[in-house]
């Protein structure tokens, strides 16, 4: 790989712009792209590493998934669950000593008027 330097053209995910365009490096921290510029607009802002910030609508997801989980199980929407380590409940079969539900009863028929001939 090779060094980056000031002045160099990357493609970066640009916010004003709302896609990927080429970018110019304005500083470095640690040998990496920590600021950049917008050849198109000139917009100065971090190195986003070409990707795309979440929408308001993925974060209004994401905390409505966290705020559901911390309902069912407190403490669990600091992490989202591994679906392998849940373990399953199993249903309860009906049993003999078990009452078990009577039959629905039926809809009523529905009434037609004779015709007339």
């Amino acid at each position: 790989m090779f060094e980056i330097r000031l002045g160099d053209v990357i493609d970066d995910h640009c916010i004003k712009c709302r896609r990927i365009t080429n970018h110019s490096v304005v500083s470095i921290v640690d040998g990496a792209a920590a600021k950049v510029r917008c050849r198109t607009c000139y917009h100065d802002h971090d190195y986003r590493h070409e990707q795309a910030p979440p929408t308001k609508k993925e974060l209004k997801k994401q905390e409505l998934f966290r705020e559901v989980l911390a309902t069912l199980s407190p403490g669990a929407g600091a992490e989202e669950p591994n679906p392998d380590l849940i373990p399953a409940e199993p249903t309860p079969e009906p049993t003999a000593e078990q009452p078990q539900d009577p039959p629905a009863p039926e809809p009523p028929k529905r009434r037609t008027r004779a015709r007339n001939s």
